[in-house]
């Protein structure tokens, strides 16, 4: 199991990306797209932004226990509890593979 604190950071990361999301994204677009001194600006106040409402600090967790490594996107586990709940039964549609 992560610690507690660990899976509260990175829900507080989630909210502050979802927060400065379009904001950010408007910004990158004029950044692009832009001329060069309406580019320096947005990307002078891109660099104001927080650096946790940037998407690439987020890391994806196991929802049940919090771990950070061997997640599945598609089921938003672990491949551990993956593994666990597949065998159980709990995951509908999924069952053990035999050729």
């Amino acid at each position: 199991m992560a610690k507690e604190s660990m899976k509260a950071r990175e829900v507080r990361r989630a909210k502050l990306v979802a927060r400065y999301a379009e904001k950010r994204a408007a910004l990158k677009k004029i950044v692009r797209t832009g001329d060069p001194v309406e580019a320096y600006e947005a990307a002078q106040k891109l660099q104001e932004l927080p650096k946790n409402a940037n998407p690439i600090r987020l890391h994806n967790r196991c929802k049940l226990t919090g771990r950070p490594k061997g997640y599945i996107r598609q089921f938003g586990i672990s491949r551990i509890q993956f593994r666990e709940m597949a065998s159980n039964g709990l995951i509908p549609g999924v069952k053990k593979a035999s050729w």
